[in-house]
């Protein structure tokens, strides 16, 4: 069986493309008790409320003809964000050479977070360039790669 947001990124892509935008991510997510389910998008130049609005009615559309989400949820179309996460291997080939900022699950080396350029991506494995020298973290350590704005 589909997971849920793989139906969803089938039927919104088409819809996304049309209008010009990429389909950054779908999230499915609970918090605070309520379902949402987001399309977070992209575009050159940057996403603005008008891409939002077009795209929101056209897979708002779709998604009450399929149904395929049995309970009630809030439905969000919004911009991928500067300082988007990096889940794919697709998003690291394409990011590579830019500041980042990786969290982990457990400490190393008494912190969570480490603030680098992204150095490497293998299988899963991101190596960040921190001060002159390289650090490798495992997949299992990693709990969120996002890209970091610098000002």
């Amino acid at each position: 069986m589909k997971k849920i947001t793989d139906i969803v990124r089938e039927l919104a892509e088409p819809v996304v493309l049309e209008h010009g935008c990429t389909l950054w991510d779908v999230e499915y997510v609970r918090e605070a008790g309520q379902w949402y389910l987001r399309l977070l998008i992209d575009k050159d130049g940057g996403v603005d409320i008008l891409d939002c609005e077009a795209i929101s009615r056209r897979v708002s559309d779709l998604l009450d003809e399929v149904d395929p989400i049995e309970s009630s949820y809030t439905f969000e179309v919004g911009s991928a964000g500067a300082e988007r996460a990096l889940k794919r291997p697709g998003d690291f080939e394409k990011f590579m050479g830019s500041p980042v900022t990786l969290k982990t699950y457990k400490p190393r080396d008494g912190r969570k977070e480490f603030a680098g350029t992204l150095a490497g991506y293998d299988g899963g494995a991101v190596t960040l360039a921190v001060g002159g020298e390289q650090m490798r973290f495992e997949k299992e350590e990693i709990a969120l790669v996002r890209l970091r704005v610098e000002f």
